[in-house]
């Protein structure tokens, strides 16, 4: 069951990058846009390399390598020593979700503009913490052979 589920993250990770964290609009006058992983990459990417380089190993590096390595593992492709260092890149992922919710925080805050979180986030959020536990519960297992 545990390999099914991590392997079920291997197609839900693309879907939460492509799908809509926000809704974001200047003023309610105007309509709002939607801002996916992907398309908030795309902007940054032309003004900010930097940080562009930063979300792209927190948001799509991070997750999916613990995704493939604990695949990995589960099917003894990978020794479980892979373990501990599967574990920190799921804390690295984690540190992404926290930084679209301090954006979140700040836009909302700032009040010029509207923002709404959408179900992409819901979604990403869940594949965040749904791998932090399969990586936990994979290491228990392993532990008791």
């Amino acid at each position: 069951m545990l390999r099914l589920a991590n392997l079920a993250l291997l197609i839900l990770f693309p879907v939460a990058w492509a799908a809509p964290l926000l809704r974001a609009g200047l003023l309610p006058l105007f309509g709002m846009s939607e801002i996916s992983v992907l398309s908030g990459l795309a902007s940054l990417w032309q003004t900010d390399i930097f940080l562009a380089l930063l979300v792209t190993l927190l948001a799509l590096v991070a997750p999916y390598a613990k995704t493939v390595g604990l695949a990995l593992v589960q099917y003894d492709l990978a020794s479980p020593r892979l373990l501990p260092a599967i574990h920190v890149m799921g804390k690295l992922a984690m540190a992404d979700v926290f930084l679209i919710a301090i954006y979140v925080v700040v836009a909302k805050g700032v009040g010029l503009g509207r923002v709404e979180t959408a179900w992409g986030l819901y979604l990403f959020t869940f594949c965040v913490l749904a791998s932090l536990a399969l990586s936990s519960l994979t290491a228990r297992v392993m532990h008791r052979t």
